[in-house]
């Protein structure tokens, strides 16, 4: 899998013109214990599964800005050199998905998302890669579980004030 680093502070996300995205370019963020997968879809905009990359809720497929997206993390852009759909044809595909609320950690998340508007085919590396390395199945899982329980205190911190 090809990765090239891309710089964005959140100066640079905050203003999506200074960097140069190619429309259709499969986005990535590195997170703890795992990597957050969407499509870039111009205008500082990326289409993703939210799943539960921000939240102890399962979220649907939506629309966001960069940096709701990158949510402090540095961006690769994922090369898929086989790709059967590129550019604006991606895009459309990704957005054709909006509002799905299917999300599946082993067999509907955000990587088989973009592998499906990229390659028109659901699959996910790290799934594979988890179910072949048992010791880093679980490592994903304990950072998962982590990260899970991080949001949730952090959802039920936010409705406390919010009462």
């Amino acid at each position: 899998m090809n990765t090239n680093l891309l710089e964005t502070s959140s100066e640079a996300c905050n203003d999506a013109s200074t960097i140069d995205l190619p429309i259709g370019a499969h986005l990535v963020t590195q997170r703890r214990g795992y990597e957050h997968h969407g499509i870039y879809v111009g205008n500082g905009r990326v289409v993703h599964y939210a799943g539960f990359a921000g939240s102890a809720h399962r979220g649907p497929v939506e629309e966001v800005e960069l940096n709701r997206f990158a949510a402090g993390h540095p961006l690769t852009i994922r090369t898929t050199p086989c790709a059967r759909y590129v550019g604006d044809e991606a895009v459309r595909r990704a957005r054709s998905r909006l509002g799905e609320n299917r999300y599946r950690l082993l067999t509907n998340n955000c990587e088989h998302f973009c592998a499906w508007c990229l390659l028109g085919e659901s699959r996910s590396e790290q799934v594979h890669c988890c179910l072949r390395h048992p010791r880093a199945g679980v490592h994903a899982l304990v950072c998962l579980v982590k990260a899970f329980v991080e949001s949730g205190a952090r959802d039920r911190q936010v409705g406390a004030q919010l009462a």
